[in-house]
């Protein structure tokens, strides 16, 4: 397996991922690209039983959609699900046979966390990891799949404090709230996370699918759930308002990699042409 953006090791059943697309993890078609061919291969391949994945960038797993390539990415997620949207993507992570691990360190937001709420379990470094769901800062609704999950995670009042807020959330506070399983330290982060997937990969691959499913029933929302909010998000992205608030962001430096290291005090100081002539 031989990808451009991920680096892969096959460890008896486990498959460790490395993401690494330069210079700041974005998901673009080209990281989409490798995902969708990842999953394909990795639940077509019976020795594989457990994912994890991690980043090569320490300040950044996965930072956000790339916004100036959102129809590519789309495109590329199509070849998984067979409709052009990450949201069903995400969700076919969640409802596959394989048990998926995000090991985090650095820097989730918009579509990088709805990708580690896809994952099956969350594991973040205590110094490092910070999470935000900021698409609402646009006037958008995030598109792939955080509403459903983060409500059913957290409750709907943390959840809309979360994605109206825009804020960014170090790891113990989304410990707090349920968006990981555990925050550690870091020195011991990688350690854990390796122990508990091999420990899960000895066990019998049928009774990890089974397990799932049934925990499916209960919490992952429908894909028409999630096809209405990769839908929304389609058709406002485009919106005047929203073209006006990205094109501030990206003046104030949104999409460059010093920038976003503080992008909650980017979005807050964020202001349009329109705004700026009150």
């Amino acid at each position: 397996m031989i990808f451009d953006t991920l680096k892969v090791t096959l460890d008896g059943a486990v498959l460790f991922v490395e993401i690494a697309a330069p210079p700041m993890n974005l998901l673009g078609p080209e990281l989409v690209r490798d995902l969708v061919a990842l999953v394909q291969h990795a639940e077509s391949d019976g020795r594989v039983n457990v994912l994890v994945f991690k980043s090569a960038d320490p300040d950044y797993f996965i930072s956000h959609v790339d916004v100036t390539r959102v129809k590519e990415y789309r495109q590329e997620a199509a070849k998984l699900t067979g409709e052009a949207s990450i949201a069903l993507l995400f969700r076919h992570l969640s409802a596959s046979r394989l048990v998926s691990i995000a090991q985090i360190q650095g820097r989730v937001r918009g579509a990088g966390s709805e990708f580690v709420l896809a994952c099956d379990m969350r594991f973040a470094a205590r110094e490092s990891a910070i999470f935000s769901q900021m698409e609402p800062a646009f006037g958008l609704i995030p598109g792939g799949g955080a509403v459903q999950y983060l409500t059913r995670l957290m409750g709907r009042g943390r959840a809309l404090e979360v994605m109206l807020s825009a804020l960014d959330y170090d790891a113990d506070l989304a410990e707090r709230y349920g968006w990981i399983n555990r925050a550690l330290p870091t020195e011991v982060l990688g350690g854990f996370v390796a122990s508990l997937a091999q420990r899960i990969a000895r066990f019998p691959a049928n009774g990890h699918a089974v397990v799932k499913e049934r925990a499916n029933a209960i919490t992952l929302a429908s894909i028409g759930d999630f096809r209405r909010d990769s839908d929304l998000f389609g058709e406002n992205v485009g919106d005047p308002e929203a073209e006006r608030r990205i094109g501030a962001a990206m003046a104030l430096g949104f999409q460059t990699r010093d920038a976003e290291l503080t992008l909650a005090r980017l979005l807050g100081e964020m202001t349009t042409p329109r705004e700026q002539c009150k």
